[in-house]
């Protein structure tokens, strides 16, 4: 399955945006958060030298209806805090998109790691564009679990292969002299590792093209 890396910029009017604007040198993370039809609330671990400012600032911003202070320890403090704008959880929530958490906000910008089918990373990009939401695709990957692409057999043989410097340049070991460390016959050795070859190698262009998500910064 895909997974992406977003730059997110907060817009304007969007308080954490807003104050970590304010105190560049901030980290805000955002360690749970969810939304209704007309808030949203969570938890913030804010870690700074200024922190009486910057708590005084959230509380004086007219769209955080509540805010608890859960603990503060030296020059970081837990809030749990509601707005009325949870503009960042709103793509997610109608793209269909897990978001994963924590994540860190400084200076306006958030960064995101996201898994996902490539239709949801779509419809998430046309979400963020939708409410004006600036972002910047950094990175797209597939990631495929070994077990899920090879058989038991087939990934033990090219775990072998690899570390007996059968893929090096030049040449670790033979064939015959890999068949041989693992007790195979060569014909077996050698369709099996056709195999797990092929396998890879498929995977390899098929991720290719899946990771080539249309999703341009707004």
């Amino acid at each position: 399955m895909p997974q992406a890396n977003l730059t997110i910029t907060i817009p304007e009017g969007v308080w954490v945006g807003d104050v970590s604007r304010s105190y560049p040198d901030a980290a805000i993370r955002i360690l749970a958060a969810l939304t209704g039809d007309d808030a949203g609330v969570g938890l913030a671990e804010i870690t700074a030298a200024d922190l009486r400012d910057i708590v005084a600032d959230i509380q004086s911003d007219e769209t955080v209806t509540e805010l608890e202070i859960l603990q503060q320890y030296e020059d970081t403090v837990l809030l749990q805090f509601e707005t009325t704008m949870p503009l960042l959880l709103l793509p997610v929530q109608d793209s269909g998109v897990p978001l994963s958490m924590p994540f860190t906000i400084r200076d306006g910008q958030a960064e995101w790691e996201i898994t996902a089918p490539q239709h949801r990373l779509s419809e998430l990009a046309t979400q963020l564009d939708q409410f004006g939401i600036p972002f910047t695709v950094n990175e797209v990957h597939q990631h495929i679990e070994p077990e899920q692409l090879l058989t038991d057999r087939q990934l033990r043989l090219l775990t072998s292969a690899v570390e007996n410097g059968y893929y090096d340049t030049p040449r670790g070991c033979s064939l015959t002299e890999l068949a041989e460390t693992l007790d195979l016959a060569k014909s077996t050795c050698s369709e099996t590792l056709h195999r797990a070859e092929e396998r890879v190698v498929k995977q390899f262009i098929e991720d290719l093209d899946e990771t080539s998500v249309e999703t341009q910064p707004a």
